[in-house]
């Protein structure tokens, strides 16, 4: 390993300074030509200037004194390499600057290609190519893309002028243009440089490989750069490297060009080199969209030797890094260049498929497999998706709550929704925020858009309990419900107007996209099996109905963690009994109104523990204050006071006299059923009537009754004495007994810190870590929204606490509560059921801390598994062996 105070490191020529282990100091891309050098591709020669610069260079505007020594000596290594010289007018060397930080990220500084060009070497590369249009192309470039990245203009400015010049001289593509108009635009280039900044461009090929350097580094702090590494959670202590590369140049006539090639189909994962290639091109031309590329097939027959000689670098470079590979290449009179390599990204699909055929192929193990897929790419496999080629026009973005990608009619009114569903419309639910209110158009919605709201919103928590693709938080939406529309970004969408929800990704697009239909299949299966035969921790599902039961037990779940017993009470004859039971006026009517709840519960529970016939069931007794089960507008409220004939003003006096200040902490969960145990009673009556008539029919049940929001052992206690209680009538009226444990939610601090007092009653422990996230941190998951994304952008705050575990905080909790839970009662049963269960980062804390299972949304379910068999792979130190690029 070299000594941190080398700066520069060289590659080509078959050798190189350093490997693909050094992607911290060299960046990915750096990393990446060193290693291609190493094993004796052809890669142009260069140097790499250390990622460790970066910062220190941010810090102090300043370089190392050595550096400009070293840069000297590499570039005279290079002349002697290319047998040309930087800054020459009769063989000029010109090289590329880019940057490359250790993990491959949008943002950063884009390409220079041609840097060293003027208007005296360019008369050398004229002479020395003897094509005049080829020269001026390159000098065009060279200043056009100098003045985007270097001076910070952008690209409009220049291809305003350049589509004027196409246009004068009526051309359609660049390269047509004729050598006195590109000379021409040289001049024009420069010129908008100095009018726009008041600067004169640099002539000077080492003034310009400086100014490149410094752009390189400062781009780490660009707004792009900084959101991205906070999305996917990149440190910013990293910094990236610049690189210099000698020209290769594809602009040379229709023998040369460049492109990007794939070892294999990144959207299948089929096993076959593949990609784009344009002739008479340079780099920047196959991804900026000027020209349409061709198929890397097409090679074949135009030149067949440079196609063989791809296939043999691809099928070598896969070998090496035992990857899917991303290549580029340039290919100069025929003559092959390889320019990167890289990590191929790829879809979830494709991500199991390749994992799977390369044990097959021996290239991985199968642990190594396991540990080789995303887990959240595993949400692809089970919801259609946007196609990648989609043209469809984006109009806001917001928080990617449930996966998937929908298309249908923008409705905002949950009325609206369930009548046209009826009718055969395929609606998006538009919405501010949803309520309990809105259930019934949720259920009748192809997706639910929301302006407001997190991850763990009323929306986005509904949504995945039903796999409903969601887009929650886009701030950037205006809805106005009463005119039926809402506004985005300079644009209005109306009622009626087809718009496409995307929740993989968090977008809204106009129109209807391209949908890509879900698969798992056989590939799926494979991987699953590997990951369940090494994990330890269990994976359950949240789930309200028997179909939603029944979906999870498809896709691997062990039993239920969490059946919200209110959710059964939305639609229908039920909400109607349910508001009858609240506004009843003392305890005869309370339990007049719950007897006809009773059979709708019973009937519910029956569904639910036939699906899950031999795994545990817990479920979760009331849990939301009285006042979100009530009609809030006046005509709402006078059509139930006539259902129920009572007055109207008393029923409102009664809806006003159930509001509360702060409902996440008020009158909700345990303290209900202390206030009206007739509710814990006939929630408890239903459980395990139904438990028993299950069980009559020859099926096997375990029963786990959780009492909600406890923070005292006493409420916990008073509310368990009334299920066992019940239990033993029903057991004895039924004359068989079922196996049922009693247990609570911890979703306060105060039971965490007294985990050791409750757990001598209680007999599991289930962590609501959404409301435990909430009360730790004394924020609102709802209201969050309008603050904790400038929290992140600051660096106050890394991660969305109610996306992924707080697990210094929240996490410290948790962990503490296990140690006295256990120490109390050391057969003591842990799990987790908030939303957290199924987000991967998550689901490996909940492995370290020792919890039996995690519970999430059935669709995180397939997520939940693989994360689990990822943390027992890391817990047991097997180390993935990949050689990694970036």
């Amino acid at each position: 390993m070299p000594s941190l105070e080398r700066w520069v490191y060289a590659f080509g020529n078959g050798r190189a300074d350093g490997s693909a282990a050094m992607r911290d100091i060299l960046g990915g891309k750096g990393a990446g030509l060193a290693e291609m050098a190493n094993l004796g591709l052809p890669v142009p020669p260069g140097f790499t200037i250390s990622a460790r610069l970066c910062l220190a260079y941010l810090e102090t505007a300043s370089f190392p004194d050595e550096l400009s020594e070293e840069i000297d000596r590499h570039l005279k290594q290079l002349e002697q390499a290319t047998k040309k010289r930087f800054g020459s007018a009769d063989n000029p060397l010109l090289v590329s600057v880019r940057s490359g930080a250790a993990v491959s990220m949008p943002g950063m500084m884009e390409t220079i290609l041609n840097l060293g060009l003027n208007d005296a070497t360019v008369q050398g590369l004229i002479a020395a190519s003897h094509n005049p249009g080829f020269a001026y192309d390159s000098y065009r470039r060279f200043v056009q893309m100098y003045g985007d990245v270097v001076f910070e203009l952008g690209k409009e400015p220049f291809a305003e002028v350049l589509e004027e010049a196409k246009r004068r001289c009526r051309v359609e593509r660049d390269i047509d243009l004729p050598p006195g108009e590109l000379e021409g635009l040289v001049r024009e280039f420069k010129e908008l440089i100095q009018a726009r900044t008041g600067k004169t461009f640099p002539d000077d090929p080492r003034e310009q490989l400086w100014g490149a350097v410094e752009a390189v580094f400062k781009s780490w702090r660009t707004r792009r750069a900084i959101d991205y590494r906070r999305v996917h959670g990149i440190p910013d202590g990293l910094g990236t490297a610049v690189n210099v590369v000698a020209m290769v140049y594809g602009n040379l006539g229709d023998d040369s060009g460049t492109g990007v090639a794939f070892t294999r189909d990144c959207r299948t994962g089929e096993r076959r080199l593949n990609g784009d290639v344009l002739t008479n091109a340079q780099g920047e031309d196959v991804v900026s969209g000027a020209r349409t590329p061709e198929p890397l097939s097409r090679l074949r027959g135009k030149l067949a030797p440079v196609h063989a000689g791809l296939e043999r670098v691809a099928k070598k470079l896969e070998r090496h890094f035992k990857d899917v590979q991303d290549i580029e290449f340039t290919f100069e009179h025929g003559k092959l260049h390889v320019l990167q390599t890289r990590r191929a990204q790829r879809t979830g699909a494709a991500a199991v498929r390749i994992a799977v055929e390369m044990v097959r192929e021996r290239l991985i193990t199968e642990d190594e497999a396991v540990q080789r897929v995303p887990p959240q790419d595993l949400d692809q496999l089970f919801h259609p998706t946007v196609d990648t080629r989609s043209k469809a026009v984006l109009v806001a973005r917001g928080l990617p709550a449930s996966p998937g990608a929908a298309i249908g009619e923008a409705v905002f009114d949950a009325d609206e929704a369930e009548s046209l569903a009826r009718k055969g419309h395929n609606v998006i639910l538009v919405r501010r925020e949803t309520s309990p209110d809105d259930f019934h158009g949720m259920v009748a919605a192809g997706a639910i858009l929301t302006a407001r709201g997190g991850m763990t919103s009323h929306a986005a928590i509904v949504a995945r309990g039903m796999g409903k693709t969601c887009v929650v938080g886009a701030s950037e939406i205006e809805v106005d419900a009463e005119a039926g529309r809402f506004r985005a970004n300079g644009r209005v969408v109306k009622r009626g107007q087809m718009i496409t929800v995307d929740g993989t990704t968090g977008r809204v697009l106009l129109g209807a996209a391209k949908l890509v239909a879900p698969k798992s299949g056989e590939h799926y299966a494979k991987l699953m099996a590997w990951a369940d035969a090494r994990r330890r921790l269990r994976v359950r599902a949240n789930a309200d109905t028997p179909q939603d039961a029944k979906r999870a037990r498809e896709l691997g779940a062990e039993g239920i963690g969490l059946c919200r017993t209110e959710h059964m009470f939305f639609e229908g004859d039920r909400i109607t009994a349910m508001r009858e039971m609240i506004v009843a006026a003392d305890e005869t009517g309370r339990r007049h109104a719950l007897a006809k709840l009773l059979p709708m519960q019973r009937h519910d529970f029956e569904g639910i523990f036939d699906v899950m016939s031999g795994y545990p069931v817990t479920i979760r007794l009331l849990d939301p204050p009285l006042h979100e089960f009530l009609p809030h507008t006046a005509p709402e409220i006078a059509a139930l006071a006539k259902s129920l004939k009572i007055p109207t003003a008393a029923l409102k006096r009664r809806v006003d006299s159930l509001v509360e200040a702060n409902p996440m902490l008020g009158h909700r969960g345990c303290r209900l059923g202390i206030t009206y145990p007739e509710i814990t009673e006939m929630q408890a009556r239903a459980i395990f009537e139904a438990a028993c008539r299950v069980v009559a029919r020859g099926r096997r049940i375990t029963v786990e009754v959780m009492v909600p929001l406890v923070a005292h052992v006493e409420e916990f206690r008073r509310q368990a004495t009334i299920v066992r209680r019940v239990a033993q009538d029903v057991f004895h009226a039924e004359g068989r007994a079922v196996p049922y444990l009693v247990g609570t939610m911890i979703e306060l601090p105060r039971a965490a810190l007294t985990a050791d007092e409750i757990a001598r009653e209680a007999e599991f422990f289930s962590f609501g870590t959404n409301d435990l996230t909430q009360t730790t941190l004394g924020v609102s998951r709802d209201d969050a929204g309008r603050f904790l994304p400038f929290y992140i952008e600051q660096g106050i705050i890394p991660v969305d606490p109610f996306q992924v575990l707080d697990q210094v905080g929240v996490g410290k909790l948790i962990t503490m509560a296990v140690r006295l839970g256990r120490g109390a009662r050391s057969d003591l049963k842990i799990g987790i059921c908030g939303e957290h269960g199924g987000e991967a980062r998550s689901v490996k804390f909940c492995h370290r801390a020792g919890l039996n299972y995690v519970s999430c949304s059935p669709y995180r379910v397939p997520t939940a598994r693989l994360a689990a068999a990822q943390a027992a792979l890391a817990e047991a130190g097997v180390v993935n062996r990949t050689r990694a690029t970036v």
